[in-house]
């Protein structure tokens, strides 16, 4: 073996590594497929998760258990409160290349699959590591030549999880096409997975907000809106829809399906806020929550500044974290399941599995939280 392919072996090793929530491929319910046909997009018979979800219904989230090594208690966290987390920063461009070819778990046609890390942003400003800011080397890493990779769903920054990317613009824009008509159409398409700190009131259900966008102390910051007017909406308050569903609880926390209705900033972080059980590693909204004598309150949104979060020290007994560790913690919130559309109209729609990163299902077994 040559000196460059033994250097280009061992950076992919590395990637591995630094990847090392990657712990399987996509399981899916049946084989992607470029899409095909012209003309709108149709949907036929869909998964629907709503508030009259049969109880008996298929959880999207399955638990992936692979353990590595062995340890005293196999679900304390490491001395750091997370081990493996990316860090866009400290890349080279190279190095982050081969992170994602690492994520890559699947690639069919014109249509490309990964399993994003936390903590990378998919856009940014001119310079930063980002998803966006490396596709043209990604794409011929992957041996797309000319066809350049654009991004056609994806989860946020501080989200982990599914990543939908087309070589093809026409495939792109008839799936855009898609997601548009089905958010329109009030059909869900994508299933997040969340801890939550705290427990819903009820099982499953629906949350309705007005939501804007405030600039506050330099920062962009979703604040909910009572009663929006006409008015308001006109300069920019949204009206907001979100489904949820309690998988499992354990230790005052809760393991919670996730579908939004609606696209909105921070969207299902606040709508989770309001519900006071604030997702587990939200260092923005989580300070709006408030606790005296065991009663949760909501603070004021527009008087809250963010701050990091702080847990009970039940619960840091629970996840082996101190204080300052937990001020660390990633966000528990990961784009899990996503649905596109068969091949021709009347298919059954194609269901995309990303297995959770390895400190979520850590997380989970630490607070006995455990899929049904």
């Amino acid at each position: 073996m040559g000196s460059q392919q033994l250097r280009a072996v061992n950076r992919r090793g590395q990637a591995l590594l630094r990847l090392g929530h990657v712990e399987g491929k996509f399981q899916r319910a049946r084989e992607l497929k470029p899409w095909q046909g012209q003309g709108p997009v149709q949907v036929g018979e869909w998964p629907f998760l709503g508030p009259s979800v049969a109880s008996g219904g298929e959880v999207c989230c399955r638990h992936q258990q692979k353990r590595q090594g062995s340890s005293k208690r196999s679900g304390a966290l490491d001395d750091q409160p997370v081990s493996g987390l990316l860090r866009p920063e400290n890349l080279s461009r190279e190095e982050l290349v081969d992170v994602l070819r690492a994520a890559v778990v699947d690639q069919k046609g014109p249509l490309v699959t990964l399993n994003k890390p936390q903590g990378l942003p998919v856009t940014g400003k001119p310079g930063e590591r980002t998803l966006l800011s490396v596709l043209p080397e990604l794409s011929q890493s992957l041996g797309l030549g000319e066809r350049e990779l654009q991004v056609v769903r994806a989860s946020g920054k501080e989200t982990s999880g599914l990543v939908l990317l087309s070589s093809c613009p026409q495939t792109a824009s008839r799936l855009q096409k898609f997601f548009t008509y089905s958010q329109r159409a009030r059909r869900p398409t994508v299933t997040y997975c969340a801890v939550t700190d705290g427990i819903p009131a009820t099982s499953e259900g629906k949350i309705q907000a007005a939501l804007k966008l405030e600039h506050i102390d330099g920062v962009n910051l979703v604040v909910p809106v009572k009663s929006p007017s006409r008015k308001d909406i006109l300069e920019g308050v949204k009206r907001t829809l979100s489904y949820f569903r309690v998988v499992a609880t354990g230790s005052g926390c809760a393991l919670v399906q996730l579908q939004p209705l609606t696209a909105f900033p921070s969207q299902l972080q606040a709508h989770m806020a309001l519900q006071l059980c604030p997702l587990l590693g939200d260092h923005m909204y989580s300070a709006r929550v408030a606790t005296v004598l065991g009663q949760r309150f909501l603070l004021p949104a527009e008087s809250t500044r963010p701050q990091r979060q702080v847990l009970d020290e039940a619960l840091l007994s629970r996840l082996h974290l101190t204080p300052s560790q937990a001020a660390q913690l990633p966000l528990h919130l990961h784009l899990h399941c996503l649905y596109l559309p068969g091949a021709r109209p009347r298919d059954p729609p194609i269901k995309l599995l990303a297995p959770l990163p390895s400190y979520f299902s850590k997380t989970l077994h630490c607070l006995g939280l455990h899929y049904q």
